[in-house]
């Protein structure tokens, strides 16, 4: 037992050593695509502040190209740029958008508000125009992907509380964009517990042939939009169909019903499997998974105990995503749950800037309802240890071994959220494996590769239909 001496002594260091840290590896982690290893999302002063921290000297972000000078909005605005490629943004747009940011001065407020504004533009016909269902869909697509834009910083925004009005105008952009495709995909509510997880099944044509299918999994703040960027299209360029859906902790699941992730993700995967297996245009035989950013931890943990998957890729390779926190905010997690948020309450959250509170909103948001409602009135949560007890469960080291369906395992030159993990879960997998590295030198480093989605999506077709 420590004595009141040594409690007293202790709290200051605890302090010194937590303050400037939040915002590096460990906070900006947990993401699907989102903010880069040394930066956060803020939330300055007064909500709107300009003022914006630096990256640590050393850092890879923001890559090959500076749209912003802080790498969190430039890895975010990468990302925009990326989807280009597969129609889900516009580069002048987004450019126009980057510009408008700047001389308004780089700030959440700022983020939020122009690319919420430019989706609303576009969810709107061109003035003077009368657009047809070509146009309808394409600026719908976009639309969704600017939504998506605004939606990853608005807890750092003047107004927190619209982040649920946020994500229902991406939701019906992406609907309007999915009722516009031809074949429109098919929709539907697949059970899960309590609840139900929407799914939408992309097909090539309407016909009952029977082809292979790839479940696209997201990870942590990706919106439905990504999985067009990093997967449909390439599916159904090849013929194959793809299923895109929420899952806890995502989408409709978290900022709608309320459901926070599981650790026990082949329990959401089973019931996606049933659901296909129903249909005739799907071939049961081929069915692959892929997981996107932390989903390269959700999907392989699902297939390490459902049997029915042809293949697995991880989008990289992710073992524990709570190792990514720095290990002086993973030791205020003990089995004492009431001294864990004491030591919360009292030491820590109080000495958090406003940059390092409004990150840590952000990342527990989709592991605690608490962390979320919190976030958008503004305030910090209380409640630490049920949240981070819940992203520690998340490691899945010891039932990696366990995976015997071929395994892709991506990784990427200056991965910034999960580096060495890929690797580490490569050298864990006992069945039929294969690894690779994007590189700089293809212009796709970096955290799920946001300059190079086509090359990523190319990447991964090529194996999928080489294995099956």
């Amino acid at each position: 037992m420590t004595n009141a001496s040594t409690d007293r002594a202790s709290t200051p260091s605890r302090r010194a050593a937590l303050t400037g840290l939040i915002g590096g590896a460990g906070a900006a982690v947990l993401a699907g695509c989102a903010a880069p290893e040394g930066v956060r999302p803020a939330r300055a002063p007064g909500g709107g502040g300009t003022a914006r921290p630096t990256a640590p000297d050393g850092t890879p972000a923001p890559g090959a190209m500076t749209l912003f000078d802080d790498p969190a909005f430039n890895f975010n605005g990468l990302l925009a740029l990326g989807g280009a490629g597969s129609g889900s943004a516009e580069v002048g747009e987004v450019l126009t958008a980057v510009n408008a940011i700047n001389r308004a001065g780089l700030s959440s407020q700022s983020y939020v508000s122009t690319f919420r504004a430019l989706g609303d533009r576009l969810m709107e016909p061109p003035p003077g125009a009368r657009p047809d269902d070509a146009t309808r869909r394409s600026r719908a697509l976009r639309a969704a992907q600017y939504y998506g834009q605004a939606l990853f910083f608005v807890l750092g925004s003047d107004d927190p509380g619209s982040e649920e009005d946020l994500y229902r105008a991406g939701r019906r952009a992406w609907d309007t964009f999915c009722g516009l495709c031809d074949p429109a995909p098919v929709r539907d509510q697949v059970p899960y517990g309590d609840t139900a997880l929407p799914v939408w099944f992309f097909r090539p044509d309407p016909s009952d042939h029977c082809r292979p299918t790839v479940i696209l999994t997201n990870g942590s703040d990706g919106q439905n939009v990504d999985m067009w960027t990093y997967g449909v299209e390439a599916a159904l360029a090849r013929g194959w169909n793809a299923l895109v859906y929420d899952g806890p902790g995502q989408g409709q699941l978290l900022f709608v019903d309320r459901v926070v992730f599981t650790p026990a993700w082949e329990e959401v995967v089973s019931p996606l499997i049933d659901w296909l297996a129903r249909r005739p245009d799907v071939d049961t035989r081929r069915i692959a998974l892929t997981g996107l950013s932390m989903g390269g931890d959700l999907a392989p943990r699902a297939a390490a105990f459902e049997e029915r998957l042809a293949a697995l890729v991880a989008m990289p390779g992710c073992v524990d995503p709570w190792l990514a926190f720095p290990p002086e905010l993973r030791q205020i997690l003990t089995p004492d749950k009431e001294e864990t948020n004491r030591v919360w309450n009292e030491e820590v959250s109080p000495e958090l800037s406003p940059d390092e509170a409004a990150t840590l909103r952000k990342r527990f948001e989709p592991f605690s309802v608490e962390a979320m409602l919190a976030a958008r009135r503004g305030r910090t949560f209380t409640d630490f240890w049920t949240p981070a007890r819940l992203i520690a469960s998340l490691d899945i080291t010891d039932v990696v071994p366990r995976i015997s369906v071929p395994t892709l395992v991506l990784d990427y030159d200056d991965e910034q959220f999960y580096p060495g993990q890929p690797r580490q879960m490569y050298e864990a997998l006992r069945g039929p494996k294969d690894y690779l590295k994007l590189t700089a030198a293809e212009g796709a480093q970096l955290h799920c590769s946001p300059m190079a989605p086509q090359l990523h999506c190319e990447v991964v077709f090529d194996w999928l239909q080489q294995v099956l």
